[in-house]
């Protein structure tokens, strides 16, 4: 019985060899091109890109691979920014020890939210993941220990183990690229390992899943707080990049930027995350001289991906090339 359960999703969601392959040469063109990326453009940039571009990626580890729509992951990537900001300039801890504590956290609160919304399916799932992050909202505006409007501000970068200054933009980069391919290339593996199987075959069928011996629930919790961890990850690198942590990073607008990274992107693709979160953060930093109607071109964005590119910008190249990207 064990053999069957194991067998039957796998065989029906695994991609061909070639598939992968054609994958592994995109992951190594893409890091390829992030290495000679600040010799080209602004590395404050290419950071903050880098940072959300692992945060859509986290996202879509969840909506697009196991099926749950979260309209609460700002609390995930605001709860680690805060983390990281407190205790890189409040408690003095190094670059090293901040992240990971930040990212820790958001795991933790993810264990929490996942727990309480997971018995719910749909959009019943999306209104309490809603709910729970606009309570953790108003938390952290009266909390004294995250500043209210004004957040926390110059958190110090310090130097990694003490030896190298990240105060240099270019080696924050080195930090931030790392940290963004070890969180992609760990989500990578995720969703072609037996579990990210599941996860999938949880999507497609899930009472067939249910059926076959699975768990579905733990399965899901796992994915959750793993999803919640990596944002964490990203939104604790941010903090320290931007040394600040404000409000704007857990309100309920950061959850539905995240959204709009994935749906631009390509939901359930490994690419398409992260142009998604380079085409966000491109229109806001080029198109910040319009003030508020920057919010008025991503809905337009929005309306036309959903009518026009349904599968996404990568989802619609790789349906064109019959590719999986």
């Amino acid at each position: 019985m064990a053999a069957r359960t194991e067998a039957v999703p796998v065989a029906t969601v695994a991609l061909p060899a070639d598939a992968l392959r054609h994958q592994r040469i995109g992951i190594a063109l893409l890091a390829a091109a992030l290495v000679v990326a600040p010799f080209v453009l602004y590395p404050v940039f290419l950071m903050k890109v880098l940072c959300f571009a692992l945060f859509a990626c986290a996202f879509n580890l969840l909506i697009g691979y196991v099926g749950l729509l979260s309209f609460g992951h700002a609390a995930f990537f605001g709860t680690a920014s805060y983390a990281a900001g407190h205790a890189a300039k409040v408690w003095g801890l190094p670059f090293e020890l901040a992240v990971p504590f930040a990212t820790l956290c958001s795991a933790a609160l993810g264990l929490v939210f996942g727990w309480l919304a997971i018995r719910r399916q749909g959009i019943y799932f999306a209104m309490i993941t809603l709910a729970l992050a606009q309570m953790l909202y108003f938390f952290y505006l009266q909390a004294p220990f995250t500043g209210g409007e004004d957040g926390i501000q110059a958190i110090p970068r310090g130097k990694l183990f003490g030896v190298f200054d990240l105060s240099r933009d270019l080696v924050m980069y080195w930090v931030v690229l790392a940290i963004f391919m070890g969180g992609f290339l760990l989500i990578y593996r995720t969703i072609h390992s037996p579990f990210g199987q599941v996860l999938k075959a949880i999507r497609e069928n899930e009472p067939r899943a249910i059926s076959l011996g699975y768990d579905t629930d733990r399965y899901k919790l796992v994915a959750f707080t793993l999803s919640a961890a990596l944002s964490g990850l990203a939104g604790g690198t941010k903090a320290i990049v931007f040394q600040l942590a404000s409000l704007t990073d857990v309100h309920w607008t950061m959850s539905g930027e995240v959204v709009l990274m994935a749906l631009v992107g390509g939901l359930g693709t490994v690419f398409g995350p992260i142009l998604g979160a380079a085409v966000i953060v491109s229109l806001q930093n080029y198109l910040a001289g319009l003030g508020h109607w920057v919010t008025i071109v991503q809905g337009l964005i929005f309306v036309a991906c959903v009518l026009a590119f349904r599968r996404g910008i990568v989802g619609e190249l790789a349906r064109l090339l019959r590719k999986p990207l």
